[in-house]
């Protein structure tokens, strides 16, 4: 019996990007990454989340645009062994003409039947009604506040998906 998957978006869940510029979230650290060249990317991370998510029953695969780079960038900071995750090369940011959301399609044939829950901030109804057409086992798309990050409200929903997708399976 397999765990369901965790796909985890880091901009909006993990790094509450949207949140006063001026106002680091209470329990976050403030880390400067610089991707690309030029100014770095400044990124907020609470160094409990990896303890949290590893505690959930899921097995976790980055859905990001950092793709690999969140297992250098992210996953050291918040207590995160290194994941595997969504290849998105080829298909960053491409609009659809249906409205769902670019990654969506790549996370369905990722999960390749497995339940999954979708942690991000992005997600909207035509990603569910793609989800429900594409994937027949369990899936919850859990939308994330890029003001807030994750809370404990997001872990509960999370941990119990998990708890009744293991149980289905």
């Amino acid at each position: 019996m397999s765990r369901p998957l965790l796909f985890l978006d880091v901009d909006g869940p993990l790094n509450p990007y949207a949140a006063q510029p001026e106002r680091r979230p209470e329990g976050y650290t403030t880390m400067r990454v610089a991707l690309k060249p030029g100014r770095p990317l400044r990124v907020w991370l609470h160094p409990d989340h990896g303890r949290m998510l590893l505690g959930l029953g899921f097995d976790l695969c980055w859905a990001t645009t950092w793709m690999d780079a969140a297992n250098r960038w992210i996953a050291p900071v918040i207590g995160l062994p290194e994941l595997p995750y969504v290849d998105f090369t080829g298909g960053l940011f491409a609009e659809r003409p249906d409205g769902v959301h670019w990654k969506t399609e790549a996370i369905v044939a990722y999960a390749r039947g497995r339940p999954f829950a979708w942690v991000d901030d992005e997600q909207t109804p035509a990603d569910e009604t793609y989800v429900t057409a594409h994937h027949a086992a369990p899936a919850l798309l859990h939308h994330v506040s890029p003001r807030l990050g994750l809370r404990a409200g997001d872990f509960a929903a999370l941990a119990d998906f998990a708890a009744a997708a293991g149980a289905a399976t």
